[in-house]
């Protein structure tokens, strides 16, 4: 019970930070005209949007670090080997995004990063991340928690790793694209993960990750606040890269990797709809959808809120499933 209440401080205290941040970055961000150029298919639709800043991503990783590191200094929290790969996976993440969102700006298109270029960075940083998880004494197991089933498969759990974040941190940058949209549903995410921490007393340093969760989806409603139509600032790749790859990091570090696809349902959908299409593209050269990802599809016949509040609810109910199973079960 303790450590949920310093859970809800964490989280307040990450709400009122990052609504600061905000108000202090945006006129800067405004001042430099750092926005980021739409898409040709996007740009009748959301006229609007052409002049909202990016790298809003910054409005929660800069005050949930300063948060961290506050809590560190005073004693409040461990710095712990897990909680160590949690701040690693979510600032290597955010810094590719950085760069991302920094190319796309200077080169005044939505180029940035090239898609080689952006998987061998992420990568690199999924084999560091294995080699912490292993160092740390983490086993490579995939764990059935409702049975009780534990599989070692060794070195193959570096590849699954690998999978997950990537699949994670490009499911949440693909999600980016309506108002509120992706931050919307990482918070409900997150703090569908932060419950599960709580529970997880078997891993080490669990009260210091748990904390980092709710300091995080904190700073993330606060993002929100400038971020929801009609939005301010975009997150960018510098907040999407890091929230999707930090999603990713929980559940693998709280041994609930499966349970991710029905937490982030909502983004597995988007993405596999994206594929979908882009291989039925390359082999047909006609499309299933109208348009992809399929938030834009649904945009076709609904207005922008309504197709959000569609999605939000849709992804609080299947983590609130989730959650049957992953504190309950």
């Amino acid at each position: 019970m303790l450590l949920f209440i310093k859970c809800i401080i964490s989280f307040l205290f990450g709400l009122i930070l990052s609504l600061l941040t905000g108000f202090i970055l945006l006129p800067i961000l405004r001042r430099h005209n750092l926005r980021q150029h739409l898409s040709i298919y996007l740009e009748r639709k959301h006229d609007s949007k052409k002049y909202v800043p990016t790298f809003g991503g910054l409005i929660f990783i800069i005050p949930t670090i300063i948060i961290l590191c506050l809590f560190i200094i005073t004693n409040k929290i461990e710095m712990t080997y897990n909680l160590f790969i949690c701040l690693f996976t979510f600032l290597g993440y955010s810094l590719i995004g950085l760069i991302d969102d920094y190319l796309i700006v200077i080169k005044q298109n939505n180029q940035g990063l090239s898609e080689t270029s952006k998987l061998i960075l992420q990568v690199i940083l999924a084999i560091i991340i294995f080699y912490l998880f292993l160092s740390s004494g983490n086993e490579p197991l995939l764990w059935i928690h409702s049975i009780g089933l534990k599989i070692n498969i060794g070195w193959l759990y570096g590849v699954f790793i690998l999978l997950v974040l990537l699949s994670s941190s490009n499911a949440v940058n693909i999600t980016d694209g309506l108002d509120g949209l992706a931050g919307g549903l990482s918070l409900i995410s997150l703090l569908t993960l932060g419950i599960i921490t709580i529970n997880t007393g078997w891993m080490l340093g669990f009260e210091s990750v748990a904390i980092f969760i709710f300091v995080l989806s904190g700073c993330i409603l606060g993002f929100l606040f400038f971020n929801v139509n009609p939005a301010k600032i975009f997150m960018g790749d510098t907040g999407s890269l890091a929230l999707g790859a930090t999603l990713g990091i929980v559940a693998i570090l709280t041994r609930h990797e499966l349970l991710l696809v029905l937490i982030g349902f909502v983004f597995v959908i988007e993405t596999l709809t994206c594929v979908i299409q882009r291989i039925y593209y390359k082999v047909t050269r006609k499309r299933i959808f109208p348009m992809t990802p399929i938030h834009h599809t649904f945009e076709m016949y609904l207005p922008e809120n309504e197709v959000v509040k569609i999605f939000w609810i849709m992804g609080l109910f299947m983590s609130l499933i989730s959650l049957i199973y992953g504190v309950w079960l």
